[in-house]
């Protein structure tokens, strides 16, 4: 039996990950605004004794044809910092995790939603830092375009510097004047009962990768393949000394899209009917989203992903689906229909053992500390991850069978900052 434990998140998503999850008949089409199903789900993976539930958020509609994103299982949702405040109080111990950006958004009142969702919930609140890549975004917040890249990191950077100092009241009497925030006054609440909120981020770019290095707790990342994740991993936890910081203190938890069941033929017949209910113009608009090329469609779907230039979008989402489709050499209808399934995440189709075994072997092979669970649709799929292969995880050492400590932090095993 090993002594270190994985750690594991579930990654809350309206009617699932999968892009069709809302066409599954076993799915709850109207979850993005029944808050009893957040219930459910927060509850199911708190008896399954997960570590957080995590939802992102995105500040507009995420395809720029509206016909297509109604198609689609992530068109509806709250606000998931309003979510995750009815949950806290529906719940006792999971972590709750959200998104927010730092391009449309101000350090001071961020940090003071953040600390009050952490003092409602008892030390169990984490942020999930973003710089928004998505010009749809920006056209609803008076922006003309989308900011360069690096003038994102940039902002996020000196962002995330006020956030702690106002969560470590670290502000000082001459409070905080920079290049793109000013704050004089410290926050009007009591520090943190885990000593600050976790810090979560999942860029993947080198700059995004020097910000984790010297900021973030846990990092969510993509990676289709062990090398991949195991050179991320690596190369994040060799930045930290530069900054003072030993490996330990960030937690990489690779996206997991895990389709279960009691035999292999069945897993895989399970997740043959979710891919045969993606539509092609569905399928090649996700695509084209995440590689920030508007007229894909322009390109034989049956032909190869065309050369594209650099993006100020998703860098390194982009770079993974490049990778692939050159790996694989995969025509654009199969990386779409592909990429439907976990927006670039790693997917495994199989039985609980297999499933564990796959995690194992990169949990053990100093490819991950643990993993966020993105179930294809809600709530069949997370339940058969938590009665098959949870199980299957504690009786290996993996997992833990009881919480030992009552904030995020504590579930983590991350140090309470001074």
């Amino acid at each position: 039996m090993t002594s270190r434990q994985m750690k594991l998140g579930v990654f809350l998503w309206a009617t699932g990950h999968h892009i069709a999850a809302w066409r599954h008949p076993k799915a709850h089409v109207t979850a993005g605004i029944d808050i009893d199903h957040y219930i459910q789900l927060a509850r199911t993976a708190e008896a399954a004794k997960f570590d957080m539930v995590f939802c992102e958020d995105a500040a507009g509609l995420r395809e720029a044809n509206v016909g297509i994103a109604s198609q689609t299982s992530r068109s509806i949702g709250f606000e998931p910092i309003s979510l995750l405040s009815a949950l806290a109080v529906q719940t006792s111990r999971i972590g709750l995790v959200s998104t927010a950006s730092t391009s449309y958004n101000e350090p001071y009142g961020l940090a003071r939603t953040f600390l009050s969702l952490d003092h409602l919930s008892g030390g169990r609140a984490g942020w999930n830092l973003v710089t928004s890549a998505s010009p749809i975004e920006a056209a609803n917040f008076g922006s003309t375009g989308l900011k360069p890249h690096a003038d994102r990191y940039e902002r996020a950077r000196e962002f995330a510097e006020v956030v702690a100092k106002l969560w470590g009241e670290k502000l000082g009497a001459t409070g905080h004047d920079g290049q793109s925030f000013s704050v004089r006054d410290s926050l009007d609440l009591p520090r943190s009962p885990q000593g600050a909120p976790v810090m979560v981020q999942a860029g993947a770019s080198d700059v995004g990768r020097d910000l984790a290095a010297r900021t973030a707790d846990v990092v969510f990342t993509a990676a289709q393949t062990f090398e991949e994740a195991k050179a991320f991993y690596d190369d994040l936890k060799g930045r930290m000394a530069a900054y003072g910081r030993e490996p330990d203190d960030i937690k990489i938890m690779p996206g997991v899209a895990p389709v279960v069941a009691e035999t292999e033929a069945e897993a895989h017949e399970k997740h043959e009917e979710l891919q045969e209910l993606i539509p092609d113009d569905v399928g090649v608009a996700l695509l084209s989203s995440y590689l920030s090329i508007s007229d894909l469609w322009r390109y034989p779907i049956d032909g190869p992903l065309p050369e594209l230039p650099p993006s100020e979008g998703m860098k390194s989402r982009q770079a993974l689906v490049i990778e692939q489709s050159r790996r694989d050499n995969l025509s654009i209808r199969q990386l779409a229909r592909h990429f439907a399934g976990a927006r670039g995440h790693w997917r495994i189709v199989g039985t609980a053992a297999q499933i564990a075994d796959e995690m194992q072997a990169r949990f053990e092979g100093g490819a991950a500390d643990g993993f966020n669970v993105m179930p294809s649709y809600f709530p069949g799929e997370l339940e058969a991850f938590a009665t098959l292969v949870v199980p299957e995880l504690q009786r290996r050492g993996l997992f833990r069978t009881e919480y030992d400590g009552r904030t995020l932090r504590d579930h983590l095993g991350l140090k309470r900052p001074v």
